[in-house]
């Protein structure tokens, strides 16, 4: 076997909060990882936005760092995998790469009412059908509608072919390609509502109900394999572009979830627990999604979804917004200062809730408050509210797929937070896994790139190269949790429909 000690695999993963670049040797191990942080822009309530030119800027730059930082050359990178933040819309302008508009991110509720008017059209089931997805602002299809609708002329331009339109993927590739590759790959154009996932191809007929022109779309390619060739100039050598897939996908994919019903949780700004379900696209009659997972070699994988808008991003409001917290580490140990939650329930509904609620209008409340009510408890409640919400999720997946999990794998930032991972253990009653590399959503997109170039030869031994850190074994008595799921479920009915209460 030839000996690739001294070849890496960059991953440049592009999330909600930063950009990060993360470099992975043939063991699946780390050796170097940059980091930025991305400006978060709130021109509106309920209104959220990043700046597409500063997010290249700081993949960029932090691709770069990563390299020199660690003495790599671009010569040993045998390829680089990119992931991002999916449903998050860019157009710009072909001829001069510059946006139209800042990006609208995929947690902003613009289009909510949009939404509506399409359910009440009786469109709903047919973008259900097609995409397997909800007819929600969460995704990029209204996001895109809104951009052509309120900027002068974009649909015009459009339509003659001058303008692009991405999700971060498609951005970052043109960028890296040099204006060359206008690409997107299947996990992420099926989380457009423009996209069969079926057929595997964008659907004329849900573009004209959006009043979408077809020139604006990528070209569909695999999740591994001949994407795209970013330029010398960026990285100081050509390399191959040869893996792609949204962040959640990707996560799922550097956890090895391969088989069929395995699944896994990734705590990030939101949480998102997905399932394989193999060859064949599950329908969820429990308001999950339905979703491409990735397609390589000509063979699509299908994944269940259930997506948490508010995860990480909980911890982020404490400190950032209230101010009980200097950093997001501080949380468990204040948490943990208290023995219980006291009675008291956030329920982080702040950009709405997703599955299995989908109610846009639901807003952040926080009940059960005291006098004997402290920041400790507020933090502790913070914690068991992501706890909660991916608790309800996997019990809506458990009832989807019709079998019952042996153990759930988890990834991201909050799973190295050991008091929300047992108590997650106690609420699922299975297992909570936590594996060595905790950083699986760069490792999945490595993963897929890697296969794409030969710098590992098959899924078997990715499988291998997967370690558990710490299992958490549930311990919590069936009458308590049963007793938290019920507190926790009246505090959410009543943060339901807050915004268009009349």
């Amino acid at each position: 076997m030839q000996d690739r000690s001294d070849q890496f695999v960059l991953a440049l993963d592009q999330g909600t909060t930063s950009a990060r670049a993360i470099l992975f040797g043939r063991q699946g191990d780390i050796h170097g990882v940059a980091q930025q942080e991305i400006t978060q822009h709130y021109p509106q309530p309920g209104w959220v936005e990043h700046d597409a030119e500063e997010i290249w800027q700081a993949q960029l730059a932090v691709a770069r760092a990563v390299l020199r930082d660690n003495g790599i050359l671009a010569k040993q990178i045998v390829a680089v995998g990119m992931t991002n933040q999916r449903e998050t819309t860019v157009l710009w302008d072909r001829s001069s790469g510059e946006p139209l508009h800042r990006a609208i991110v995929w947690q902003d509720r613009r289009t909510a009412g949009l939404c509506d008017e399409l359910t009440a059209a009786g469109h709903a089931g047919l973008f259900r059908e097609r995409t397997g997805l909800v007819l929600d602002a969460y995704f990029s299809g209204t996001k895109l509608k809104w951009l052509l609708d309120q900027i002068p002329g974009a649909r015009s331009r459009a339509e003659r072919g001058e303008l692009a339109f991405g999700t971060i993927d498609s951005w970052l590739t043109w960028k890296l390609s040099g204006g060359r590759a206008h690409v997107t790959d299947p996990s992420n154009a099926s989380r457009t509502l423009l996209f069969d996932i079926h057929r595997c191809c964008w659907d004329e007929e849900l573009l004209a109900l959006l009043d979408i022109p077809m020139a604006l779309l990528p070209r569909i390619v695999d999740s591994s394999g001949e994407i795209a060739t970013i330029a010398a100039e960026w990285l100081g050598a050509e390399i191959p572009l040869s893996g792609i897939a949204g962040d959640q996908q990707a996560a799922t994919f550097g956890q090895v979830c391969l088989q069929h019903g395995m699944a896994k949780n990734t705590y990030g700004t939101g949480c998102f627990l997905l399932m394989n379900t193999g060859q064949a696209p599950m329908a969820s009659s429990h308001r999950l999604l339905t979703t491409i997972g990735w397609q390589r070699q000509g063979k699509t994988t299908y994944l269940l979804e259930g997506s948490v808008f508010m995860g990480g991003a909980t911890v982020q409001w404490l400190r950032d917004g209230l101010g009980l917290i200097s950093s997001a580490d501080q949380i468990e140990s204040l948490a943990a200062s208290v023995a219980d939650n006291g009675g008291v329930y956030l329920v982080p509904a702040h950009t709405g809730l997703g599955a299995p609620y989908w109610d846009p209008f639901a807003r952040g409340a926080l009940f059960g408050m005291t006098r004997g009510t402290t920041r400790a408890h507020i933090a502790r409640a913070a914690l068991e509210a992501i706890a909660f919400q991916s608790a309800d999720v996997l019990q809506a997946m458990e009832k989807d797929a019709g079998q019952s999990l042996s153990e759930l794998r988890v990834d991201g930032g909050a799973a190295r937070n050991d008091l929300l991972m047992q108590f997650q253990a106690d609420l699922l009653g299975v297992p909570v896994v936590r594996p060595q590399v905790t950083e699986t959503t760069a490792l999945g997109a490595a993963y897929l790139a890697g296969l794409a170039v030969g710098f590992w030869q098959d899924e078997a031994e990715l499988t291998a190269l997967w370690r558990a850190d710490r299992r958490f074994e549930p311990s919590m008595a069936e009458d308590r949790r049963s007793a938290l799921f019920a507190d926790w479920h009246r505090a959410v009915e009543r943060s339901l429909h807050w915004a268009n209460a009349t």
